[in-house]
């Protein structure tokens, strides 16, 4: 692997919810992004799992630090295509596996 010391930024999720709950209408659109949410989480734990910087992933996509901050990001009004996220996979070093699941 790249010969990188990745250092991750502290954020204390629990604590930013706290306070962001107690906003009007948090809640709800929390609520409505929580896929979104997931697969941001889901990307975030695979880079640091892989132990790269934005800046890396970007090289190894062909594309700019901004682009992978935007990507890693939820609640966006942009939603990357699966052939995106399929790239970025790949560069963390992951397969990207995709199910639908029956309603309950």
């Amino acid at each position: 692997m790249a010969d990188l010391k990745y250092q991750p930024v502290v954020h204390d999720h629990q604590a930013f919810l706290a306070r962001a709950s107690r906003r009007k209408g948090f809640a709800k659109a929390y609520d409505a992004l929580e896929l979104e949410y997931q697969l941001a989480k889901q990307m975030l734990k695979a880079r640091a799992r892989a132990g790269l910087t934005q800046d890396v992933v970007a090289q190894r996509m062909g594309t700019t630090k901004s682009a992978i901050s935007r990507l890693e990001s939820a609640g966006k009004k942009h939603a990357p295509s699966i052939a995106t996220i399929q790239r970025y996979a790949q560069a963390v070093g992951c397969d990207l596996q995709v199910k639908l699941v029956p309603q309950k």
